[in-house]
């Protein structure tokens, strides 16, 4: 079973969550080897300024290799590529596009079988879970959508206060984890740990955790 850390957002240019990333690259050991999956955006652009700015950022993270897993790739090279990783990383974006995409190429079966580290930044924290919650940037509303399930919690990333009445409404069905940017939920084995402020949203009530 992997050890994943489900990341709430984070500004990469700034490296605002570095001391998550710090914790998830010494969890995985040494001679790291990371395997990205940018597949959460709306195209798959090879000249993508993030990737040469995230292969940076992980190199000074101690990885001695960066691997970018393509949408293109056929299921024998992503599950080599996969293979011979210490650490995944879900960048941000569309989580329904991940989503789909992860399961058509039945790269969940492969998340599910992995024995390293999973680290899931926004839209890549959110598809790792059961549900999750997806809600507008201008107005309340919001929805619940289906994820890939590898952690059994519900979870609403980039959490910010404003968006308490929609979550307190939402948990009188069941329990939300709300993580804002910068912290994290870190999920092994259905034990969790919390790295910065993190909470929870249950019957209707909001708890810090």
């Amino acid at each position: 079973m992997p050890k994943l850390y489900l990341l709430g957002g984070e500004n990469v240019h700034k490296r605002s969550a570095r001391e998550v990333n710090e914790k998830a690259f010494q969890d995985a050991g040494e001679s790291l080897s990371v395997a990205v999956f940018p597949w959460a955006r709306a195209s798959f652009d090879r000249r993508y300024w993030r990737r040469k700015m995230l292969t940076d950022y992980f190199v000074s993270l101690g990885a001695g290799a960066v691997d970018f897993i393509e949408y293109s790739d056929s299921q024998v090279t992503i599950a080599q590529k996969v293979a011979s990783s210490n650490l995944i990383y879900l960048t941000g974006g569309l989580v329904n596009a991940l989503v789909e995409r992860l399961r058509k190429m039945s790269v969940d079966s492969l998340l599910r079988d992995y024995d390293g580290v999973i680290v899931g930044r926004s839209a890549g924290a959110l598809a790792l879970c059961k549900k999750c919650v997806i809600t507008c940037r201008d107005n309340q509303k919001a929805r619940l959508v289906e994820g890939l399930g590898l952690a059994d919690l519900t979870l609403k990333a980039h959490y910010k206060p404003r968006k308490d009445r929609t979550l307190q409404l939402l948990s009188k069905g069941g329990t939300i984890y709300a993580v804002p940017s910068r912290s994290a939920i870190v999920y092994e084995d259905g034990v969790y740990s919390f790295i910065g402020n993190t909470y929870v949203f249950e019957n209707g009530k909001k708890c810090r955790l």
